[in-house]
């Protein structure tokens, strides 16, 4: 009995131990997120729809206007707009990529540029890690940016 209680204790260390070798470090997962936001954005100066749906969680929120989008389809439906055309009306990168301690939630934000290169806004996105490596966009909005009023330029 005594030699059983040894093997799956021994069995249990090893389990725990391949566990905590197979999770990505912070700076992976941040690297994964900036990666994945990345690619997301390329889905606009690519005008591919159909990419840029697959990056949406079933459950996404982007707050586009006075009432958020609810839903993957809704998001989709109303950026679908965004796609038409050669010329993408917009671009995005991310600058600051954050993973919280269990590695299942991440935020985005960047800058927006008007097809000029012009920043014209920021985005603040959060990422639901669904499966290992696979991220999905939850919350989105994208703001104007801060009034230079009085400032010479």
């Amino acid at each position: 009995m005594r030699l059983l209680s040894i093997g799956v204790m021994c069995i249990s260390m090893l389990m725990l131990a391949m566990a905590s070798a197979a999770r990505p470090s912070h700076d992976e997962l941040k690297k994964q997120v900036a990666d994945i936001e990345r690619a997301f954005a390329a889905t606009m100066k690519a005008r591919d729809h159909a990419a840029f749906t697959s990056f949406l969680a079933d459950e996404a929120i982007f707050f586009s206007g006075p009432t958020p989008l609810r839903g993957r389809e809704a998001v989709a439906n109303a950026w679908r707009k965004y796609y038409d055309g050669e010329r993408a009306p917009f671009s995005w990168e991310p600058e600051q990529v954050e993973v919280v301690d269990s590695g299942t939630l991440a935020y985005s934000g960047g800058p927006v540029y008007d097809p000029s290169g012009k920043v014209v806004g920021r985005y603040n996105s959060i990422w639901r890690l669904e499966a290992p490596g696979r991220w999905k966009i939850v919350f989105d909005r994208g703001e104007a940016p801060p009034c230079q009023c009085g400032k010479n330029e």
